[in-house]
């Protein structure tokens, strides 16, 4: 674990709280952090000290989903997508894969790739406050990263669309009512709440609760495998869309995108 710069780990016990740590970024995914959740649970899988991982980020939000600068370099030079793309396919299949429950303690907004990661974890929960959405439509991008494969598992296909085709957030309280997400509680029970799910889980039978998530888990890894190489292809294409280098300026100059569909 000492050979992550942009994400701490704290022990209790069997438990292994892991951190999203880029806290004056809003735990955007730029390339360093990108490169580090690729191979994150990989080693928490692999970790002989722990039987549950927490996953959470720093400061005021679990995390931001992409890096500004990082999405104008991939339009520069596509080529850097492809080890973009390689990560993101291990990310989601890692994580998945992973025997431990993994449980999100989503202590701020949640959105794009931050949003993905979050809903691929085993349980979640969220501050009341937090926010939770995919907009990779609203930078011109396909929610090719795992949010196709995920949310439509969670909620169905319909209510999946609406929110992935228009890039809308929503509350914590309500992905919480429509089952996005396991719960919403206020922001000052949020760590109370988790610690002790967390230790009801490292109290309980371990080998069972481990192959009952993988068990779980089956029917969305073969789902993941089948979508990630057609879904990561479509997002690159949409990286060179005229809409995205749109979308990306009109961020940077702090104004609404003008797209034209090209």
């Amino acid at each position: 674990m000492n050979s992550y710069e942009t994400i701490a780990f704290t022990r209790h016990g069997r438990i292994l709280e892991v951190t999203l740590n880029q806290p004056d970024k809003l735990n955007a995914v730029g390339a360093v952090l990108h490169e580090e959740l690729s191979r994150l649970f990989v080693d928490c899988s692999n970790d002989p000290d722990s039987d549950i991982i927490v996953l959470t980020g720093a400061g005021r939000a679990f995390s931001a989903g992409g890096d500004l600068k990082e999405m104008q370099a991939m339009i520069d030079d596509p080529s850097l997508f492809e080890k973009t793309a390689r990560e993101a396919k291990q990310m989601v299949l890692s994580l998945l894969d992973c025997e431990k429950p993994v449980i999100a303690k989503v202590n701020g907004h949640a959105t794009g790739l931050g949003a993905t990661i979050a809903l691929l974890c085993d349980v979640i929960f969220a501050a009341d406050s937090a926010k939770i959405g995919d907009p990779h439509v609203s930078v011109g991008l396909v929610a090719g990263d795992g949010g196709a494969t995920i949310w439509p598992q969670l909620i169905g296909y319909a209510r999946a669309r609406e929110f992935l085709l228009t890039g809308d957030l929503m509350t914590a309280t309500e992905a919480a009512r429509i089952g996005l997400i396991n719960r919403a509680v206020p922001r000052e029970e949020l760590d109370e709440v988790v610690r002790q799910f967390a230790e009801k889980l490292a109290s309980g039978a371990t080998k069972a609760i481990r192959w009952t998530k993988m068990t779980i888990n089956i029917p969305l890894r073969q789902l993941a495998e089948s979508m990630m190489n057609a879904s990561i292809a479509y997002e690159a294409l949409s990286n060179l869309t005229s809409d995205h280098q749109e979308a990306i300026t009109a961020l940077a100059e702090k104004r609404p995108p003008k797209f034209t569909g090209q």
